[in-house]
């Protein structure tokens, strides 16, 4: 008879109410767990098994060739090439426009007059088209009637030919990249800045944090922390996706000498269309990126204070 009244009792309106929430919850987050399992999770399981098979556009039939394409990657001069010029990029592009990007954002913090002005006047390579900022780019690095030869000419300095020539291609690359980073940088460091209470720059002045370099090291770059650890995480993987810019001014030229690791999976999945193989270098570049994300928090996010 107890078992019977416990089952006609109503239940627990409490619980009731939190099986509510519940179920509201997922119906609402269904439309976007469908998108990310069709355009994210699917594409990538699909891209690791298309790794394992000779796949090639127009041909009908495909085998699996297990880690054959892996081992071909392992002599490919063209892929190991690219993967030597993506990290010379990254390693230039990435720390530089960090740098850059929290000098601006201090130096605008700092600044009360034209304040919106100069946010504006370096957000605009980020809201910026690269392609249609192509035109601008190798108009200034021609080695003719470019702006930069000419300021060099008149130092005495002979110009080089910026994009035509293996030892300069990819350092005017890694031009373009912080111009286009620094200004996104800026704004997450002007966020980050924003959110610092003025009252620990009175508390540290109060301590004998006199000068600004003190108060830099004392206040704004420890609670800068979580703003530059995903300022650093981002840098990097933008950095390591390069693709635009290769694509538009150099085509991976002179002599492949700024051929980036996305422009050679583009040449081998869609000019020559070897899906498989480009879906094994696309595995890798994957991996890249998950052991750089792996590697950053385990080395920085241990330094950062959360407040």
């Amino acid at each position: 008879m107890a078992s019977v009244a416990s089952i006609a009792m109503p239940r627990d309106p409490a619980v009731a109410h939190r099986r509510s929430e519940a179920r509201i919850a997922w119906m609402l987050a269904l439309p976007a767990i469908m998108l990310l399992f069709f355009f994210v999770l699917l594409p990538v399981v699909a891209v690791i098994i298309l790794g394992f098979t000779n796949f090639e556009l127009g041909y009908g039939q495909f085998r699996f060739v297990g880690f054959e394409n892996y081992a071909n990657l392992i002599t490919d001069r063209t892929f190991r090439k690219s993967l030597w010029n993506t990290s010379i990029y990254a390693a230039i592009v990435a720390p530089v426009s960090i740098f850059l990007g929290l000098t601006i954002a201090m130096l605008i913090e700092s600044e009360a007059s034209a304040r919106s002005f100069f946010r504006t006047a370096y957000f605009l390579p980020v809201a910026s088209l690269i392609v249609a900022m192509a035109t601008v780019w190798q108009y200034m690095f021609h080695p003719t009637i470019g702006p930069l030869n000419a300021l060099l000419s008149l130092a005495g300095l002979p110009g080089p030919n910026w994009l035509g020539s293996s030892g300069t291609v990819l350092y005017s690359l890694s031009i373009i990249g912080v111009w286009q980073s620094a200004g996104f940088n800026m704004v997450l460091f002007l966020a980050g800045l924003t959110a610092i209470p003025r009252e620990l720059y009175a508390a540290a002045e109060v301590d004998g944090a006199r000068s600004a370099v003190d108060r830099f090291f004392l206040v704004t770059w420890p609670m800068l922390g979580p703003t530059t650890l995903f300022v650093v995480t981002i840098s990097i993987t933008n950095a390591v996706k390069v693709f635009e810019t290769v694509k538009t001014l150099t085509e991976g030229g002179p002599n492949k000498a700024s051929e980036v690791l996305l422009f050679t999976i583009y040449q081998e999945g869609f000019v020559y269309l070897r899906v498989g193989y480009a879906s094994a270098m696309t595995v890798v570049f994957l991996l890249i990126l998950v052991v750089l994300m792996f590697l950053q928090y385990r080395l920085l996010d241990r330094r950062v204070h959360y407040t």
